[in-house]
């Protein structure tokens, strides 16, 4: 178990004693924002600040009063779980003029409030840095006119800006997600997976309209994660003549026994001419050139609404806290800085370099230098466009290169949702590099039993959507049969390798490394991607499959929490799964508000236990009325989950009763969520083309022969970047005895739930506090946004 650095810096240092910390929501509300604001209170009123609610956004500091009030760690209580923003939103004309920020500027002083957390879009954290430039004038008018004090000016001498984007459109440069993103795609998705049963049963072509006024974001990652026909975004118009080639291609995959079309167009798409492209000009377009039933769906708000996912409220908690140590550490001459997102690493960048770079993306669409617009958005959204493309529109056989290689897909180990969407995208993939495909069903099982056969574009079809693993898995290792594996590569020629799976296939490849010595066979390049819901793969941050599991055990634990509500104090403890592992159980406990998480990289004895129980007990009784308790099923082989259960039952009489709940393989199920299904679309794609690579340099003499350590790989997500590493060199990072990494990123996420939950603890803030910039090329832009 990975033991503290003593080089790393603790928060204890820094401290919000005497200052004042305002929290205000502006614009468009996005789930998410409940949680960002929840953190920002609690972690300020833990550092010993002030912190005060700003409602109904600009408009509640300009009117000031009783909008603007002092919030109690009771007062975020069960907010977590809420969409939209409870402290209301509001766009504000008044703050626009002069005179406006003048009246907010005097609220605010009254106040004693410095330092201010807008969460919010573009505009509203424009807004905010224009007050945070006029401060020092507007507060010589106020002495002007007699509101404030000679001193006041040099009490409150300056205003400290920290920015947090939420909005579902994603179309924030600066940052790979914002707040409220991630569960609008869960809503579209929701959506599209119910509308494909329906169009399925009567041969119907849909039209779905998703916003995005002048970003595509949300329709290109929703088309790539349920595999649509066809997609139209601001970014990127089509070119002219696109109606007839849209029309070829609805009425190909029809030809091809697929009995539904699918098209996702962004509500701000438009053609080469500037001209808004509708949903209805595209339905009468397909009924009076091809006949087909066509229906138009419009999402609307729906996507706005609905409970924050797993992700944003991990997001929003963590840019919450990043927000508030950005806050103490300011400087007057500190920038007004933004809490970023890139890759798994939260970053600060300066705000008005974000906003530009955001206006400039308009600016080029205005100006129809589309190449350039999406190259702005970033790598990863141009990375989804091209992948789309890759996976949507398949080249006629006249186009395509012709490698005559094979190249093997396998699933081994439990399955994940987003194995199946991996599938689909390495299949595709790999024969639009020209290679020939084979599916092998069962994992090694399947291999060594010859359950090997090709598999076409058009067999992974609406894989995309589809949980568990359609190919079908095993946890067989491959070292018993070997022998009888190697005659099945032989006799079905295969040159390459591609493993999904969790643990055992990180094993697998080892062990197929090993028989290279024996078996010419196995000297191909071999690479697997990282497929489980425990999280446990060395070499990788994340794998496929587990942010499915994350919303199983968060939608879950909202419910089960629900189940209390209006009866008497109530302590649930849930068991969550993970083996060894303690992601699910952390992670988790940090989405669903849990009070403690006990795992096995932490351990913990009866005295830890009891100042649990004694910690809930106090806040029992003085403000919460339900208590949240996670396990992870192998913690501790003596506390299990009924010894807690009846530890607590025990010690809380009187004060609360308890419940206990396994949630099983409920986590392994169910249909895969947006992240997943592009996680897995997107590396199992770079994976595909890591294999084109390995076989044109190992092809000599008319064979593939790769016997290097760097042609058997794990490809994972490594802080800010997606690496391919020799499997061998991950040995040293495996405790194989317990199936874990020895080091694992998210265990500093621990703290954070700690904190968030009213316990003392120290938080690791090594990794804070770089202001970086965003015209800086950063890992971000070298394809490591995996995120979307």
């Amino acid at each position: 178990m990975a033991q503290p650095d003593s080089k790393k810096i603790f928060f204890e240092n820094l401290s919000g004693a005497g200052k004042a910390i305002a929290v205000l929501t502006s614009g468009g509300d996005a789930q998410g924002m409940n949680a960002a604001v929840r953190a920002v209170v609690r972690m300020g009123l833990y550092v010993g600040a002030k912190v005060y609610f700003i409602h109904e956004g600009y408009q509640g500091m300009v009117d000031g009063g009783e909008n603007i009030r002092e919030a109690t760690w009771e007062s975020v209580s069960s907010m977590l779980q809420v969409g939209g923003t409870v402290i209301g939103s509001a766009r504000c004309k008044e703050f626009r003029s002069h005179e406006g920020r003048l009246k907010a500027a005097h609220n605010l002083v009254q106040r004693g409030i410095t330092n201010l957390c807008v969460i919010g879009g573009d505009g509203s954290l424009t807004g905010a840095n224009l007050f945070r430039e006029e401060w020092s004038g507007l507060l010589g008018e106020l002495v002007e006119q007699g509101a404030i004090e000679e001193d006041s000016v040099q009490k409150y001498s300056a205003l400290h800006i920290v920015g947090m984007v939420g909005s579902i459109d994603n179309d924030f440069c600066g940052t790979d997600m914002t707040i409220g993103t991630d569960s609008a795609l869960h809503r579209i998705i929701e959506v599209v997976d119910a509308i494909m049963t329906t169009a399925q049963s009567h041969q119907r072509t849909f039209v779905l309209e998703v916003m995005g006024r002048h970003c595509g974001y949300l329709a290109l990652v929703s088309a790539l994660a349920c595999g649509a026909d066809w997609v139209l975004i601001p970014e990127m118009p089509p070119e002219d003549g696109w109606e007839e080639k849209m029309c070829q291609k609805l009425s190909a995959n029809r030809a091809g026994m697929k009995r539904l079309n699918i098209i996702i167009v962004a509500e701000g798409a438009i053609d080469r001419s500037n001209k808004a492209i509708t949903t209805d000009y595209i339905k009468d377009l397909v009924v009076k050139c091809l006949g087909f039933d066509t229906r138009v769906t419009i999402l609307g708000h729906v996507q706005r609404g609905g409970t924050p996912s797993a992700f944003d409220r991990i997001l929003a908690s963590r840019m919450g806290v990043e927000a508030v140590l950005a806050l103490l550490e300011t400087t007057a001459n500190t920038p007004a800085c933004v809490v970023s997102l890139c890759g798994n690493q939260s970053v600060r960048l300066p705000l008005m370099e974000c906003v530009q770079m955001t206006q400039e993306v308009q600016k080029a669409m205005d100006q129809k230098r589309f190449e350039e617009a999406v190259k702005l958005r970033g790598r990863s959204f141009e990375n989804n466009l091209r992948t789309y493309k890759l996976l949507a529109h398949r080249k006629p056989e006249s186009e395509l290169p012709t490698s005559n290689f094979n190249v093997a897909v396998l699933n081994v180990g439990a399955p994940a949702a987003g194995m199946n969407a991996a599938v689909r995208s390495a299949v595709r993939v790999g024969i639009s590099e020209g290679h020939k495909m084979f599916a092998v069903s069962d994992g090694f099982e399947g291999f060594y039993k010859g359950q090997i056969k090709e598999i076409k574009w058009a067999d992974v079809g609406g894989w995309t959507g589809q949980g568990g693993s359609l190919l079908g898995t095993k946890r067989t290792l491959p070292a018993k049969h070997v022998d009888k594996i190697a005659e099945q590569m032989r006799m079905h020629n295969i040159n390459a390798l591609l493993v999904i799976g969790g643990f055992e296939a990180f094993l697998s490849l080892l062990e197929l490394l090993t028989a290279r010595g024996k078996y010419d066979e196995f000297c191909v390049p071999m690479v697997m991607v990282p497929a489980t819901v425990s999280n446990n793969v060395p070499g990788s941050d994340l794998s496929i499959g587990a942010d499915t599991a994350l919303n199983a055990i968060t939608t879950t634990c909202d419910r089960i929490k629900q189940s209390a509500s209006g009866t008497k104090r109530r302590v649930f403890i849930i068991e969550t799964m993970g083996g060894y592992c303690g992601y699910l159980a952390s992670v988790g406990g940090l989405a669903a508000g849990a009070d403690a998480a006990y795992i096995y990289e932490e351990s913990f004895d009866i005295r830890d236990l009891q100042a649990n129980v004694e910690h809930l007990t106090e806040k029992m009784k003085t403000s919460i009325q339900r208590g949240l308790v996670l396990r992870n099923e192998n913690c501790n082989d003596n506390y299990t989950t009924d010894f807690i259960y009846q530890l607590y039952s025990e010690e809380g009489r009187g004060v609360f009763d308890c419940r206990k709940n396994v949630l099983g393989h409920m986590q392994q199920g169910g249909a895969p969520s947006p992240f997943d299904r592009n996680f897995g679309t997107k590396i199992s794609a770079k994976a595909m083309q890591w294999i084109t690579k390995k076989l044109s340099e190992t092809f000599r003499q008319g064979r593939v022969f790769a016997n290097s350590e760097d042609t058997c790989c794990l490809l994972g997500m490594r802080r800010r970047a997606l690496v391919f590493q020799p499997v061998v060199q991950l040995k040293g990072e495996t405790d194989f005895v317990h199936r874990i990494p020895q080091e694992q990123w998210w265990l500093k996420l621990r703290p954070l739930m700690k904190i968030l939950a009213k316990y003392k603890t120290s938080y690791d803030v090594s990794d804070s506090g770089q202001l970086e910039h965003v015209l800086r090329t950063r890992p971000k832009e070298s394809d490591a946004s995996v995120a979307m």
